[in-house]
This record gives structure tokens, C-alpha cells and sequence, in this order.
């Protein structure tokens, strides 16, 4: 399989992370959650990690330019050779044309993305059922959530547009997995 550079995207409850993990399994790519490798960049005591220790102790957001550098980074190991899966990034305009950049710089191949579709009733039946949702999980909570998604999100997804292959969210844990590869081709 040659290179693949795949951002998942899907709203609250769509189910990216269980996908992301079975890709991890199924493609030989790692998964890089924003979470996980702003964490791992402080945890590491780089100078970069240091800069979002500090604006997070703060209770701020960590800039762009900042996420930005780290996802670089991460790039830039070993393990991301044949691939990776983005999940929660990019979240901006901004991030979506740096993230472009930083692929032509390292002369990497073009990133695909994948959209899980899940109508908003359904997402709001599953967060609800899982109960592993914040303590706060209301219907007016939830429905919140996803219209910050839907604004926020819009523009990321016409920046790709070209590369945008949508699936559709609703099924089994499997025939999910399977529409996704699908849609990639693997």
C-alpha cells in the first residue's frame, strides 16, 4: 500500500475513535488524536511542550501555531512513513491550509478525508446510550455540541473538498469499517 494521509472527520458520537483504532489494526498507520499528542509534547519536556504547558495551565486554548509545530513533529517520526489518521485536527481553516503545507514541505502525498454522515437524531441516541459522555449530556447540551461542530467544522471540509469521501456513519461497527475502506480503496 503506498502512503496514506487520512484525516477523519465525523461530528460527536459518529464514531471516529472506534474507526480510528480499527484502521490503526487494519492499515499499519498510527492514529493522532489532538488530545494525545498535545499531552505527549508536555509529558516529553520539549520546547515545544513547554510553550503548551504553559498556555494550558492557564486554562487557554493552545494557539495554532503551536498545535501546529507539534503536529509537525509528529509527522516527522518514523512511524508516520506509510500514513497516519488525523483525529482532531485540523479544526480550523487555518490548521486545514497549514496541515496542506506541511505535507508539500515534507513532500508527502496528498491527505484524503473521510466524513462519517450520521443524521443528528441518531447521534444524540448514541451519546446519550453510551454514557461515556460528559456528565452534562443533555438533549440541549448535545444539540449544542453538534451546531459548534457543523460551524466550525464546514470550512475544514470545504478546504478539502476535493479530497473529501463521505460514508455513511449509520450500521454496525463493521459495515462501517468496510464503507470507509471502500471509499480509500484498501
Amino acid at each position: 500500500m503506498s502512503e496514506l494521509n487520512l484525516i477523519l472527520v465525523g461530528p460527536p458520537g459518529a464514531g471516529k475513535g472506534t474507526q480510528a483504532k480499527l484502521l490503526v489494526d487494519q492499515l499499519g498507520i498510527p492514529q493522532i488524536a489532538t488530545g494525545d499528542f498535545l499531552r505527549e509534547a508536555v509529558a516529553s519536556g520539549s520546547e515545544i511542550g513547554q510553550r503548551a504547558k504553559v498556555i494550558m495551565a492557564r486554562g487557554d486554548l493552545v494557539p495554532d501555531e503551536v498545535v501546529i509545530d507539534i503536529v509537525r513533529e509528529r509527522l516527522s517520526r518514523k512511524d508516520c512513513e506509510p500514513g497516519f489518521i488525523l483525529d482532531g485536527f485540523p479544526r480550523t481553516s487555518e490548521q486545514a491550509e497549514a496541515l496542506v503545507g506541511l505535507l508539500e514541505e515534507a513532500e508527502r502525498g496528498p491527505v484524503r478525508v473521510v466524513n462519517l454522515s450520521v443524521p443528528d437524531d441518531v447521534l444524540l441516541q448514541r451519546i446519550l446510550a453510551r454514557g461515556e459522555g460528559r456528565a452534562d449530556d443533555t438533549e440541549e447540551t448535545v444539540a449544542r455540541r453538534l451546531a459548534v461542530y457543523r460551524r466550525d467544522t464546514a470550512p475544514v471540509l470545504e478546504h478539502f473538498r476535493s479530497a473529501l469521501l463521505e460514508v455513511d456513519g449509520q450500521g454496525t461497527i463493521d459495515e462501517i469499517n468496510q464503507r470507509i475502506r471502500e471509499a480509500l480503496g484498501v
